[in-house]
């Protein structure tokens, strides 16, 4: 089986992890999402943090080796933005932590926007909207989305309720947005279902051997 054929993995209630988790283990397999530029392309459409067609002329306008070398980026992105992440899990964040986020300050800094006024008409009724446009020059720009998920993971969330799956293998992270915060599993259908499978025959065994 291709298990890069598998959809990606949304589950963590929060963007900038959903990126954290376009690695895991599900099925038996480790399966990178990004681990070349088509595979980011794809990536970057099921998360809907790029336009199709904006997708579509990048991929006409670069070589394979250009997007395979962003996918490369991306990685070392994900990775960096991982280790930040796990060593501040579970509680809140610090003014002092700022300093490690220059990396990715330095990487928003790249990004190429312009504004436009939009008119909505609904109804007969006409709203003036202020809308922000991203210029896909380069694949280079496929980075920005990321990156503004990243920064918006650090400036919304409370880590406080930044949590990793108590799955014994899994690797999944997400934010805890249920009321008590008692979410556990990465989801009822991967991990917490094994859980309970594995909890019923230590229960039968047990009783099996008493």
């Amino acid at each position: 089986m291709d298990y890069r054929q598998i959809p990606a993995i949304f589950v963590a209630d929060a963007p900038g992890l959903d990126f954290l988790n376009s690695v895991a283990t599900p099925v038996d397999e480790e399966v990178d999402w990004i681990s070349d530029g088509e595979g980011l392309l794809a990536w970057l459409e099921q998360a809907g943090l790029v336009p199709r067609a904006a997708l579509a002329a990048i991929r006409t306008r670069s070589t394979p080796a250009q997007l395979d070398a962003v996918a490369a980026q991306a990685r070392a992105l994900r990775e960096w933005f991982r280790g930040f992440v796990q060593k501040r899990k579970g509680r809140p964040l610090a003014a002092r932590d700022v300093r490690e986020l220059e990396p990715l300050n330095q990487l928003l800094e790249r990004d190429e926007r312009n504004g436009e006024v939009v008119a909505n008409v609904t109804n007969g009724v006409t709203t003036f909207e202020f809308r922000e446009n991203r210029r896909w020059q380069s694949p280079e720009s496929l980075l920005m989305p990321i990156a503004e998920v990243l920064a918006k993971l650090v400036c919304e969330e409370d880590f406080t309720h930044v949590k990793a799956c108590e799955g014994p293998r899994c690797t999944l992270m997400f934010a805890d947005h249920t009321r008590g915060h008692a979410r556990r599993w990465c989801s009822m259908a991967i991990c917490g279902n094994r859980a309970k499978v594995a909890a019923h025959r230590k229960r039968l065994k047990e009783r099996e051997n008493g």
